[in-house]
């Protein structure tokens, strides 16, 4: 006896996408709807799962005012939505060699003046998905207290969103990374075993196994891994 099978039909909302009414099915990523809708995403995408901070998205729900941000990847879409994506927000930023600073706390001024101008209006914190406490963190750097900062953006993805609210006009992810290189760099001690590595390379210890590694081709590179 045949038996019919029958696909059941998805629940479809509607979603403004930079301007423009589509209908798209319920429970779909913004990237998603974006993808179903037949737009070509070549910037903006990046992993996939909220990490990387390449889909930055603007967007406001029904009957709200209320400008909300979030990952294009992570952000469901809802009925009556109206959204836009933010690839890339332009920033001002600084460029500088670790090896070179003199003193890592003093030379952020240098490099980035307009930390100092924070006027505490809150809006970075507003506009960060990841929760993040970035005013805190800015004032954190300027004052030198790099460990702070690495507590507080430990779960900066760099998506620059901050960026497009700050009415001082600086980067304080820009600020936050200076700030984490800086304290690795310069102001945590290196693990004892990691000190000792670092201690055989240069001693040429490993330079037989790289000698193997360096010009093996893609089949080779599977042997040795394996084998390892």
């Amino acid at each position: 006896m045949l038996t019919q099978t029958t696909t059941a039909v998805p629940t479809m909302v509607m979603v403004e996408i930079m301007g423009k009414k589509h209908q798209v099915p319920q429970g779909i990523t913004v990237i998603q709807a974006m993808w179903y809708t037949g737009h070509e995403l070549i910037r903006g995408i990046g992993c996939l799962g909220g990490v990387c901070g390449a889909c930055g998205t603007v967007y406001r729900t029904k009957n709200s005012f209320e400008l909300k941000n979030g990952m294009g990847c992570s952000t469901l879409v809802e009925d009556g939505m109206s959204v836009a994506m933010i690839p890339h927000y332009p920033a001002s930023q600084a460029r500088y060699r670790m090896s070179e600073l003199q003193n890592a706390k003093e030379d952020l001024v240098t490099y980035y003046p307009e930390a100092a101008r924070c006027v505490n209006c809150n809006a970075c914190n507003r506009v960060c998905p990841q929760g993040i406490d970035v005013r805190t963190s800015v004032w954190c750097a300027v004052f030198g207290d790099f460990q702070e900062v690495a507590d507080l953006t430990i779960n900066c993805n760099m998506c620059g969103l901050c960026v497009s609210r700050c009415v001082a006009d600086m980067a304080p992810n820009l600020i936050a990374l200076y700030a984490r290189r800086s304290l690795g760099v310069f102001y945590q001690l290196r693990p004892q075993a990691v000190l000792e590595r670092i201690q055989e390379i240069e001693q040429g210890r490993y330079a037989l196994e790289w000698e193997k590694i360096l010009p093996a081709d893609e089949k080779k590179l599977k042997e040795l891994c394996v084998k390892f």
